[in-house]
């Protein structure tokens, strides 16, 4: 699938975008280091969204986190914990900065759309049309507890309620009528006569029946994300969608062939396939010279995975409490215990552990790893490594090629860890002609260059 013809180029004119994700609630963050800084300072958001807007970043990231993350019952305390209200923090940033886009990560499975519509609206509109919302389903029974519904909903019914609330959402962002709000002084209404629609919506999952309270904003709807990697996921963002992150960005086969699965969908959904843009997640660590990334990348590692945390990660593997192990020394000798995942954990355990274990056995023995040296390069791989010349080309490969429109990175220190990509890779970037010079708008569906709303299309 690999194209090697230097002349075919399907998209010489792509651009890369860029967004930062700003985590919260994870052990890649390097907590640990002495330039680490606080995950709920004010001052650290603002000092990472100003940094990602100087780099002209479409878009900062928040995740939701109505719970701290558990294992069997207890919180994960290896995780750095912090995650505000993603929308209030949002309009709070909307105050400090002037373009890059503000996304909230909100599920549907625990929201409801009056209430969660209303809220973005109001982000979309004093931020002056810079709001995305990264539609997400929450499918364990640990967060669910919390609510009054209890419990959580099977995947097929997580879509089947995301697509009928976003279908109430859009709903109610489309009831106010463009020109709605009176320009003249002398107008005999504040707003023009039946301006504002109300929205009655009867459905298997919601009942509602109001007048919408905001006008839109410039850019006519938040800007919808997804990131399931299901089929039904994958077909959600077809029919929604107007970004989709993945974790397909490490290997440009797999993120290629993603994209192509993507696109088919798109099309069966009766869509231009350049409507949607693909930004997986990933890390980029850049170094002077590629032996000098290579360092800082085992470097960073060793400060992400430390003895406690390659605990976790193989006991989650193992089905077993391995606290008391030594994560320098060898692998477990018992056989992992296979149990069924009922929903109630924070991590979820692999589906084959047996079969993952006898691959991780085999390659420690081979190259004498320790369990947490197994860990570090069997575990979960993510990210770019190289120098800034080494990665602008490759990037630029990737979005020429479409397998990518850009990446989602996760900065591996806060709040410093965008430092290195906004003045070393940006530039590498712009002078291959991958990158703009500046914001193409006012608005985030302007940065991403995306057409309208779905449903204000004609047609």
């Amino acid at each position: 699938m690999t194209r090697t013809d230097p002349l075919d180029v399907p998209r010489p004119d792509a651009r890369v975008h860029f967004g930062v994700f700003f985590q919260g609630v994870n052990h890649w963050t390097v907590w640990s280091d002495p330039a680490s800084g606080s995950q709920i300072d004010p001052a650290n958001f603002r000092k990472v969204a100003q940094t990602a807007e100087r780099g002209l970043f479409d878009a900062f990231f928040l995740g939701e986190g109505l719970r701290l993350r558990e294992v069997d019952g207890r919180i994960h305390e290896l995780d750095v914990a912090g995650r505000p209200d993603a929308v209030t923090q949002l309009a709070a940033l909307a105050a400090v900065t002037d373009r890059i886009g503000l996304v909230s990560t909100s599920n549907t499975t625990f929201n409801e759309p009056a209430d969660l519509a209303r809220r973005l609206s109001g982000l979309d509109l004093l931020s002056a049309g810079r709001a995305g919302w990264n539609v997400v389903t929450t499918d364990n029974a640990w967060t669910g507890a919390n609510f009054r519904r209890g419990g959580y909903l099977d995947h097929a019914d997580r879509y089947r309620r995301a697509e009928e609330f976003l279908t109430v959402a859009r709903a109610l962002w489309d009831g106010w009528a463009d020109g709605a709000v009176s320009g003249a002084a002398d107008a005999p209404n504040w707003a023009a006569p039946d301006a504002v629609r109300r929205v009655r919506h009867r459905g298997p999952q919601f009942d509602v029946d109001l007048a919408p309270t905001l006008p839109r904003s410039p850019q006519g709807h938040p800007v919808i994300f997804q990131a399931g990697d299901s089929g039904e996921g994958r077909d959600f963002a077809a029919r929604n969608a107007d970004v989709i992150f993945s974790a397909h960005g490490n290997d440009f086969d797999d993120a290629l062939a993603f994209a192509e699965d993507v696109r088919r969908r798109l099309r069966a959904a009766g869509r231009p396939e350049d409507d949607l843009r693909i930004l997986p997640g990933t890390e980029i660590i850049i170094g002077a010279t590629e032996e000098e990334a290579l360092e800082k990348k085992h470097w960073i590692r060793l400060q992400q995975v430390t003895p406690a945390t390659a605990l976790g990660v193989a006991g989650l593997l193992w089905g077993l409490d391995l606290s008391d192990r030594d994560a320098d020394g060898p692998l477990p000798k018992e056989d992992p215990v296979v149990t069924e995942n009922d929903g109630s954990f924070g991590a979820r355990r692999v589906a084959d552990p047996r079969a993952v274990v006898a691959e991780w056995r085999e390659k420690a023995e081979a190259n004498g790893w320790s369990l947490r040296e197994t860990v570090i390069r069997l575990g979960p791989q993510r990210g770019h490594v190289g120098t800034p010349a080494g990665l602008a080309d490759r990037f630029a490969h990737w979005v020429r090629h479409g397998a990518v429109d850009g990446f989602n990175v996760t900065p591996y220190l806060i709040p410093d860890g965008l430092d290195d990509i906004v003045n070393l890779l940006v530039p590498a970037l712009q002078e291959r002609g991958v990158y703009p010079a500046g914001y193409a708008g006012t608005t985030l569906r302007e940065h991403l260059g995306l057409r309208e709303p779905l449903t204000r299309r004609a047609g």
